[in-house]
């Protein structure tokens, strides 16, 4: 019994297929934890697209990869004096975001971040005649700029792409490749229109993993049921069922990433409004699983354990039984599957 990960092989990679071909010199991302499907198996499908270059967030994800992926291995996370070294081999291409970040690899081949409207990291303009000398001693395999995903003041992604370009021009310094972040196909076709001598190199994990949600879906196994009366205690807080019905354990808890939620950007009045309405029914210990029975997210009877977690059926719905499995609508970037089932 376990927390399931199903995947329509066929159109997932059909899915991959296609936004390679509307992304010349796609440079697949792989990080975290492999976008829910591990490290191992993304390294192996950006082999199957015939990547020659696989993008990781850290030296220690590099590291790991390295023996599975036969390609150049771009590092993400820029490099910082100091930091602990990782013994990785020449084919690792480590991202810069400062003067003093390409000072300090002599002779690693680099690929340098500019600052974009995120204001994350990256060199500024101001930077940029320093540049000549620093690059001196490095290999450089491009510049890099990492965009916003929302552009809430109505700015053009590929008009901020191109004020780069023509800064980095203007500093008569080596425009032979950009990597960039969070463009549309229709905007990278335009930036290669106009900047035919660069190549333009789309790094993407979401859209290339993610995209097709119809192509994966998580399941919890239903382990045990047990019939509950309005009034009876259960759990470990012993707590009152507010109503008959079941309380159903399910396979998936802390440890496969159940429970577990990152903040949200909300915009509008209504969505503002639900997650009001979601804080005050946490208040009084009413939380919505992620788990779906009879067409309905149910609610957690309490915080979900460890591996399972403990939901409430009301008598209403059809009683679930051992080994149904429930839908769950979990994010990729924060689970841990058991086992995945290829369909």
């Amino acid at each position: 019994m376990a927390l399931t990960l199903y995947v329509d092989t066929a159109r997932w990679r059909a899915h991959h297929k296609q936004v390679s071909e509307q992304f010349p010199g796609l440079v697949p991302v792989c990080k975290g934890n492999g976008y829910g499907f591990g490290h191992e198996r993304l390294a192996d499908e950006a082999t199957r697209l015939g990547s020659d270059i696989l993008a990781v967030g850290t030296t220690y994800e590099a590291a790991r990869i390295k023996d599975w992926f036969g390609g150049d291995l771009l590092v993400l996370t820029p490099f910082r004096r100091g930091e602990e070294p990782v013994p990785l081999p020449d084919r690792v291409i480590r991202s810069v975001s400062s003067i003093d970040g390409v000072y300090g690899l002599v002779g690693a081949r680099v690929v340098i971040e500019v600052m974009s409207s995120m204001k994350r990291h990256g060199v500024s303009e101001q930077d940029l005649p320093h540049l000549h000398s620093a690059i001196e001693n490095v290999r450089l395999e491009g510049f890099a700029i990492h965009l916003p995903l929302d552009r809430t003041d109505g700015s053009d992604a590929v008009e901020e792409v191109i004020g780069w370009m023509d800064r980095l021009r203007a500093a008569r310094l080596p425009l032979h490749t950009m990597f960039v972040s969070h463009l549309k196909a229709d905007e990278l076709a335009r930036l290669q229109q106009q900047f035919p001598q660069t190549r333009f190199r789309a790094r993407i994990g979401t859209r290339l993993w993610l995209g097709d949600h119809e192509a994966t879906e998580y399941r919890g196994a239903v382990l045990d049921v047990t019939r509950v009366s309005k009034g009876d205690r259960f759990g470990y807080r012993q707590q009152k069922t507010a109503s008959d019905g079941w309380l159903v354990v399910v396979a998936g808890g802390t440890s496969h990433g159940v429970g577990l939620e990152a903040p949200k950007a909300l915009h509008g009045v209504m969505p503002r409004a639900k997650g009001v309405a979601r804080a005050g029914l946490a208040t009084v210990n009413r939380n919505l699983s992620p788990f779906v029975w009879a067409g309905k997210q149910r609610w957690f009877a309490e915080p979900p354990h460890m591996q399972v977690s403990i939901l409430f059926v009301p008598s209403d719905a059809t009683e679930p039984r051992v080994g149904d499995e429930l839908v769950a609508h979990l994010r990729h970037t924060t689970t841990q599957f058991d086992r995945i089932v290829e369909r």
